[in-house]
């Protein structure tokens, strides 16, 4: 049975590499019959493959377009070259194609043998990267926390808080979430007995450890971080309703940045969060349609002052 699986892996290693063989050639090259070649051709397909085999002059065994996309068999040199580009994709802003990216790669990395990870990781410790503002997080912890995800075992990391205070944190993980600019870290913190959102770019010293745990019940992560992104994680929350559809105001604000509800087919509820209040004022007016303060008060004072400098600026008394 083993000689018979690494002649399929052969014989689909050299469908990869040239258009069409005929039957003899590819049995001349396995060492075995055409008859056993077609039999290896139809568990190809069964494992879904698209082999194509067409009769006479130019015929032979073609590998095509399947619907879907079966095992890749990739060598060392294309298995590093893979493993590099999901890595740099991973740390992308193209929506969705970071997590994807992720995704891949921890289930490369869990067939990968070690020599080809340290050429990967050499690859990428030699690689510098334009970030555009992005937040720079390890390449290697961001593919650890993935395992732990995948595999439900705890980690442990060192931890810098907003206002630089060091912790050390044991936590259960449950999902990765990239908003473009950072990735978050979804888990429950073992020490605290609450969930909690960690920022990857203030992670350092990232182990797992030998700690299986059984999933606890939990919300979506990306719901759990937009959240307390929006909102949570500053130091003045708003909650502001908008005269506008939901569609039109979510066209003119940032999933990363706020929490949108329709009250109703003209009214939105915009949840946000600032260090400053100012800041809030300033983004709130900058939507471009009539809005209601429902909290906190101070921000209306902080949007009357910046409207009188605008009449001020304008040559208003």
């Amino acid at each position: 049975m083993a000689e018979t699986t690494e002649r399929v892996l052969r014989l689909l290693g050299l469908l990869q590499q040239r258009p069409v063989w005929t039957g003899p050639e590819l049995a001349e090259r396995l060492g075995v019959t055409t008859r056993s070649i077609r039999r290896d051709v139809e568990r190809l397909r069964a494992l879904g493959y698209p082999v194509q085999a067409t009769q006479g002059i130019g015929g032979g065994y073609q590998l095509g377009r399947g619907k879907a996309l079966p095992p890749l068999l990739l060598d060392d040199a294309e298995a590093v070259a893979v493993a590099v580009s999901l890595r740099m994709a991973a740390g992308g802003t193209v929506s969705g194609a970071s997590e994807a990216a992720l995704r891949t790669l921890t289930k490369l990395d869990q067939v990968m043998p070690p020599r080809l990870r340290g050429e990967v990781r050499a690859i990428h410790d030699a690689t510098q990267t334009l970030d555009h503002g992005q937040a720079t997080v390890d390449g290697e912890a961001l593919l650890r926390l993935a395992r732990s995800v995948r595999d439900g075992v705890r980690v442990r990391f060192r931890y810098e808080s907003r206002d630089k205070t060091p912790t050390r944190r044991t936590v259960e993980p449950v999902g990765l979430v990239a908003t473009g600019r950072r990735w978050y870290l979804m888990a429950y913190d073992v020490d605290r007995d609450d969930w909690r959102t960690f920022r990857l770019d203030r992670m350092t010293r990232v182990e797992p450890t030998t700690w299986r745990f059984r999933t606890r019940e939990h919300e979506d992560p990306a719901a759990f971080v937009q959240r307390g992104v929006a909102s949570a994680a500053y130091r003045f929350q708003a909650r502001v309703l908008v005269h506008a559809p939901l569609r039109e105001v979510a066209e003119r604000t940032s999933v990363r940045s706020v929490i949108l509800t329709a009250v109703d087919d003209r009214t939105t509820l915009l949840e946000a969060g600032a260090e400053s209040l100012y800041a809030l004022a300033f983004h709130l007016s900058l939507l471009g349609w009539e809005f209601e303060v429902q909290e906190p008060v101070e921000l209306r004072d902080s949007l009357a002052e910046l409207g009188g400098r605008a009449l001020r600026a304008a040559g208003e008394s």
